[in-house]
């Protein structure tokens, strides 16, 4: 009998973004991997001082070279939309939807773009025809009730999935019952706003822009209307990834107006805070899908799809074993004695908090994820949001406003201990100097910008052990203490209910900074198995 694919490695359907023009949509369609082949060469500074080239392939050659997939083109033919059996596709197969060839005028029918509710019902209709090709070849030893699906989608091609997923309308249940993850690259999940406008207007017809104009969206995603659509229902938001990007002066669309109309914390098109989806839980209650924060621009060559930051993200969250959460638990922030004192005697006093944070793999050249004030992408929490309450009263901390820091992809596939098949990672987590304002008046007597009343790199290190809490033993450490080695033995405790598995792990690292101001709470991880 054939050996079975690999559990994890199902084929993936990459969707493309948004073509405004008649030109765009035929430059789209002259291509026949709809942009999913472009690459980047960038300059790295080596190990040895000298600036070298680095040369990003593109998700399409790497998912081939790396983990052996192959596309569906033979002998001038797409496999999946040919009507034909004879050449057999492989379970490992990548397919790209082309859903602008109905607007196309060499390959449609003229008569304009169709409505997203079309191209959602027509990538219904292409995964169950994967599905029945994929099953028709002997080698792959795969039925189709076990056939599963990864879709890959880049801007709004993730609202043509998630209309798919969402809308009952749109598709059938044994479709959307092959979905097995969504990785959206910088999808405006919460629509569109500029500067000289707020969402996107419903009558702005051109090019089907009002696809991003949130009273549509809540029409094709079958959600309620208001200023929130990136609820995601029908499908677990925990099997959503977001990527988004922090950098919109790479964006060069319009000659730069489009980046200067969405401003700093964008991409260039879509606002960080509208990249985002969440949705109910396993537990019924509200849960935020996993995200990364990279430094890359909507599209282009220096764009988010074609970056290394990108790939790494997608097949983590697509072939890891281990999803990895960390929440910063703050039971005190200092304040500094004069302002203490002010808060006391019941003035007015306000503080607002920035917390960076970046996470790299061991092994890996690349951040998962990085969020910094200088790149408009920091988490901002104020003081009063932390430590609710009346000035002169005693504050205790709102659990349900701890920043929450990374979600991570881990695979001991790619450890570079193959021994232990260790899986390892390291937090870099800041905490800057707040401004305060006592009386109406900035309190500047103790302010350096770009300070820090915390700065700690944290190393976690997970080893596999059937006998330990959910399959893992954990250390942790500090880079100032024990550089690149975590030594402390990690005091874990079972993680029942979590989404997705039935039970992970979770423990907690103490950080203490003794200064005023300073800072005192807890790096809380959990671990769950993510196969």
């Amino acid at each position: 009998m054939p050996a079975a694919p690999r559990p994890s490695h199902h084929p993936i359907i990459y969707v493309r973004g948004f073509a405004a023009t008649q030109g765009e949509i035929e430059e789209t369609v002259a291509d026949p991997y709809m942009g999913f082949n472009i690459g980047s060469t960038k300059a790295r500074t080596a190990w040895t001082g000298d600036v070298r080239r680095f040369y990003f392939e593109s998700p399409l050659v790497r998912l081939m070279s790396d983990h052996k997939y192959e596309d569906v083109f033979v002998d001038g033919d797409d496999l999946v939309a040919a009507d034909r059996f004879d050449k057999p596709i492989p379970y490992q197969s990548i397919v790209i939807y082309r859903y602008y060839d109905d607007a196309s005028q060499d390959f449609g029918d003229g008569q304009g773009t169709p409505p997203i509710e079309h191209f959602a019902k027509g990538l219904g209709e292409l995964i169950l025809r994967l599905r029945d090709k994929v099953c028709a070849n002997p080698k792959n030893n795969v039925t189709p009730d076990a056939f599963r699906v990864h879709l890959v989608a880049h801007s709004m091609g993730g609202l043509v999935c998630r209309a798919f997923l969402q809308n009952a309308k749109l598709g059938t249940a044994e479709a959307r019952a092959a979905v097995d993850k969504l990785f959206t690259y910088a999808t405006p999940h919460n629509g569109i706003d500029m500067r000289i406008v707020r969402n996107i207007p419903g009558w702005l017809s051109f090019g089907d822009v009002n696809n991003f104009n949130r009273d549509r969206m809540a029409s094709y995603l079958d959600v309620p209307k208001g200023d929130d659509v990136s609820v995601v229902r029908n499908f677990p938001p925990e099997r959503i990834f977001n990527l988004i990007g922090t950098n919109p002066r790479d964006y060069t669309v319009a000659s730069g107006l489009s980046s200067w109309a969405a401003g700093d914390a964008s991409d260039g098109l879509v606002r960080v805070t509208h990249a985002t989806t969440h949705g109910p839980g396993a537990d019924g209650k509200d849960v935020g899908s996993p995200r990364a924060f990279v430094h890359r621009s909507h599209s282009g060559h220096y764009g988010i799809v074609n970056s290394e930051e990108g790939y790494q993200n997608l097949t983590r969250f697509l072939f890891g074993e281990l999803r990895v959460d960390g929440i910063l638990e703050i039971d005190d922030i200092s304040l500094p004695q004069e302002v203490q004192k002010s808060l006391q005697d019941g003035k007015s006093v306000h503080a607002s908090y920035q917390f960076e944070v970046a996470v790299s793999i061991r092994g890996c050249q690349w951040q998962m994820t990085r969020r910094e004030v200088r790149e408009n992408s920091a988490i901002f929490r104020s003081y009063e949001e932390l430590f609710p309450g009346k000035p002169g009263t005693v504050r205790t901390p709102d659990r349900s406003k701890s920043p929450h820091l990374f979600s991570v992809f881990l695979d001991p596939a790619f450890s570079v201990k193959k021994r232990t098949k260790s899986v390892s990672f390291a937090c870099d987590l800041k905490v800057l100097v707040p401004d305060y304002e006592v009386g109406g008046l900035a309190f500047l007597r103790r302010h350096y910008e770009g300070g820090y009343i915390l700065r700690e790199l944290i190393l976690i290190e997970a080893f596999p052990d059937a006998d330990a809490p959910g399959g893992w033993r954990v250390k942790y450490g500090f880079q100032d203490m024990n550089p690149g080695k975590p030594g402390i033995d990690a005091e874990t405790r079972r993680l029942e209910g979590a989404p997705g598995a039935a039970e992970g792990l979770a423990f907690d690292v103490p950080i203490e900074q003794r200064t005023r101001p300073g800072f005192s709470g807890r790096l809380r991880v959990e671990a769950r198995p993510w196969k």
